[in-house]
């Protein structure tokens, strides 16, 4: 699902689906703050509207949580790995100019999300994403009372992660200029 957002919300809004995401865009100096402001609004909305339409289709709403048998500190190391990879995903298919005119950032994209699901969703309820995380949960304090909810978790873990993934993509960026101005402008050689 997903990445067909991707690609239909690409020349809208850079598909920016989440709020770590548009902070650390916003960082690095890709997206302007007063954009982000009006992103992250939507972008709570939206998760808010999806929560209360699951809410009034099933007859009882949602809320991530981490496993059972996940301790807090392995539930935000799991949140903030797969948010980073996410960011790091994000920056090498659809940010960099290196890729411009790449079509296929969206798979790219879906499937990090898709593999990090798999494989982190059972330990820390799989957010990766603010938004996602914390207004089902919010939705679901304000209609059922539950409080149970570890917002800091969903908050805290996607942000430290996209915050990590700015240096080390400069840092790539950087080295990549150097790598073309050494081979007379391309940067394809030995990469």
């Amino acid at each position: 699902m997903l990445m067909a957002l991707v690609y239909m919300g690409w020349h809208v809004s850079g598909a920016q689906y989440n709020p770590a995401v548009t902070l650390a865009l916003v960082v690095r100096g890709d997206c302007p703050g007063s954009r982000a402001a009006g992103f992250i609004g939507a972008q709570c909305l939206g998760a808010a509207a999806a929560a209360l339409a699951v809410a009034h289709i099933t007859g009882s709403g949602f809320v991530l949580m981490p496993g059972a048998d996940t301790g807090a500190g392995t539930a935000l190391a799991v949140e903030v790995l797969f948010t980073f990879l996410l960011m790091i995903v994000i920056f090498n298919v659809a940010v960099t100019p290196r890729t411009a005119g790449n079509s296929l950032y969206g798979l790219a994209i879906g499937f990090t999300i898709t593999g990090a699901a798999f494989a982190g969703g059972p330990l820390s309820g799989g957010a990766f994403n603010p938004a996602v995380g914390i207004m089902p949960g919010l939705v679901e304090w304000v209609i059922a009372g539950r409080t149970e909810v570890p917002f800091w978790l969903y908050l805290v873990g996607p942000l430290i992660g996209a915050f990590l993934a700015v240096p080390l993509f400069m840092m790539q960026e950087a080295a990549a200029m150097r790598g073309a101005a050494g081979n007379g402008g391309s940067s394809d050689a030995g990469d």
